[in-house]
């Protein structure tokens, strides 16, 4: 119970400078053989730091199933394209015997008789535009673009001063129409000025065209020119190889070798002969050798599977 007579104390105010000096006086409470410190409170840093400013959290946006499924597929393609175990290494192949390439050419002669270039032309200079084209696309889809490529641009010249945009919408369907565009025009600018607008019949000639390589060239020389010479295409490639005709793996080396033993008159067809019989029973990835007429003279250099 409180006292009437003792009247209530009310709390003395401390100001400011006052609070200060008492920090300052306790902080400088020192004991001897002991550094000077500043205690801080727990729970806080030592040093003040400017606390940075909170950041709205950014909502992630829902992919839509398209295109995640385009994205795994690419991504699918990708691991495929490095995990894939590099290509086995050719063996060395000796000198195939006379009898034996001998009898390849008269099976492949009796097996195809009528072969010729896939490709449509009537012209030097349609058939080396329809090589071009053929590069990675078949030569249905150019026997297709052709017939209404030529009665646009009827000659080399048209060729040439044919814009980019419109020979592109043309041959579109090929693939790689944007290079094959350029090459086109390219070769039919050098034709025009170097060779008045025809096409040159030697090999030289043709492979200092730009955009024609020697493939290119021995195709327009052994079809429209009737000058033998020995295409080298993945086909031809492949099957030398199995046959064991060639272990080279350059195309040009691979020419020079076929060229020594397959008669020179047989050189443009012997390619043809070659080309057919790849897409047709000894192909890439498993061959046809239970129905192959070849078998009794095929070595079957680099099969591993076969029906």
């Amino acid at each position: 119970m409180r006292s009437p007579a003792s009247p209530r104390k009310r709390p003395r105010k401390r100001t400011a400078a006052a609070s200060t000096n008492g920090a300052h006086s306790a902080s400088s409470r020192t004991r001897p053989g002991r550094t000077k410190t500043t205690r801080t409170p727990p729970g806080r840093a030592k040093t003040t730091r400017a606390r940075a400013p909170k950041v709205a959290a950014v909502r992630r946006r829902r992919v839509p199933p398209r295109l995640a499924a385009a994205g795994a597929a690419v991504v699918a393609a990708v691991r495929r394209v490095v995990a894939k175990p590099p290509a086995p290494r050719r063996k060395r192949v000796k000198a195939p015997d006379p009898a034996r390439v001998k009898a390849l050419i008269e099976i492949l002669e009796r097996t195809y008789p009528d072969a010729r270039c896939a490709l449509d032309f009537a012209t030097p200079l349609q058939l080396l535009i329809a090589t071009i084209l053929s590069a990675q696309c078949t030569d249905v889809r150019v026997n297709k673009v052709t017939p209404g490529l030529f009665e646009k641009y009827p000659d080399a010249a048209a060729l040439a001063a044919a814009p980019q945009e419109d020979l592109e919408a043309v041959i579109r369907s090929t693939g790689f129409f944007r290079n094959k565009a350029r090459a086109i025009r390219e070769c039919c600018a050098d034709i025009v000025a170097l060779h008045g607008g025809e096409v040159p019949r030697t090999l030289e000639a043709l492979t200092e065209l730009r955009g024609v390589g020697r493939k290119t060239a021995n195709v327009v020389l052994g079809n429209a020119f009737g000058i033998p010479g020995i295409v080298v295409d993945t086909h031809v490639s492949r099957l030398s190889y199995r046959l064991g005709l060639s272990g080279q793996t350059d195309p040009v080396k691979i020419e020079f070798a076929l060229m020594e033993i397959v008669p020179r008159e047989r050189w443009v067809r012997f390619s043809h002969w070659l080309i057919l019989h790849g897409r047709a029973i000894c192909i890439a990835r498993k061959p046809r050798c239970s129905v192959c007429p070849l078998l009794p003279h095929c070595p079957r250099l680099g099969v591993t599977k076969s029906e």
